[in-house]
């Protein structure tokens, strides 16, 4: 195995453990993240009240509707 100047066999695992440390870290921000946007999503849906939340269009809707036109 070759080793660039300054790096020493022992590193790699501390590599890895960066690796992993930092992966486990974006994964909670993604994780914090998308349950921020849910919350606000529901209280979003929580203060326009039913009769008002009906104008919001589902995913593919929209592209139905234009469709017709």
């Amino acid at each position: 195995m070759v080793f660039a100047p300054g790096e020493k066999p022992g590193n790699e695992p501390e590599e890895v453990k960066l690796q992993k440390a930092s992966k486990q870290i974006v994964q909670n921000v993604i994780l914090q993240a998308v349950q921020q946007v849910s919350q606000e999503s529901r209280q979003r849906e929580d203060r326009t009240g039913d009769n008002q939340g009906n104008f919001q269009l589902g995913v593919g809707e929209l592209t139905k509707k234009h469709e017709k036109k």
